[in-house]
């Protein structure tokens, strides 16, 4: 079970481990705010909840607007793994301007797709080949993509995502 972690502004931060989560909180530097409910942790004579989303008491910072890194994983999730061009189930990424002609390795210039498609086009763009990508690729946003760790969110984090976004 993971949990999400909340800094003094109901900013989401990041996602911690069960484990973690409750040294936080059995120390009391955090708090539970969303928990399991009727499902209790037992810690020799104490009990505490079980936490979904926590408080952190001290934390503050605010973090400043982060710009994802560029992965290879990063574009298929964003591009929900299919293909830029026809849409079918993608396992590899494909410069739009290809790099031989000074494409970068950029949000804007990367997109999912599928193995046909990426040794048709080779080293052209799209114009040369008569093709048109289904929609332009952008850097990913949202809350899922600023707090590390929230790609499975559990339902009851959605509120304090939607903040992040």
């Amino acid at each position: 079970m993971r949990t999400l972690v909340l800094n003094a502004g109901y900013e989401p931060l990041t996602v911690v481990s069960f484990k973690r989560a409750m040294v936080l909180v059995m120390n009391d530097k955090a708090s539970v705010i969303e928990c399991v409910e009727d499902d209790p942790v037992l810690a020799g004579r104490r009990r505490f909840d079980r936490p979904v989303v926590i408080l952190l008491t001290r934390y503050v910072r605010v973090p400043t607007a982060r710009r994802q890194p560029v992965s290879r994983r990063g574009v298929l999730r964003r591009d929900d793994h299919r293909c830029g061009y026809c849409g079918r189930s993608a396992a590899t990424i494909d410069h739009v301007l290809p790099r031989s002609r000074g494409g970068a390795d950029s949000w804007e210039n990367l997109v999912a797709c599928c193995l046909h498609c990426n040794n048709a086009k080779s080293d052209r763009t799209p114009q040369e080949m008569g093709w048109q990508l289904r929609r332009p690729p952008r850097p990913p946003h949202g809350g899922t993509w600023v707090v590390r760790g929230a790609e499975r969110a559990d339902p009851r984090w959605e509120p304090y995502l939607a903040l992040a976004a």
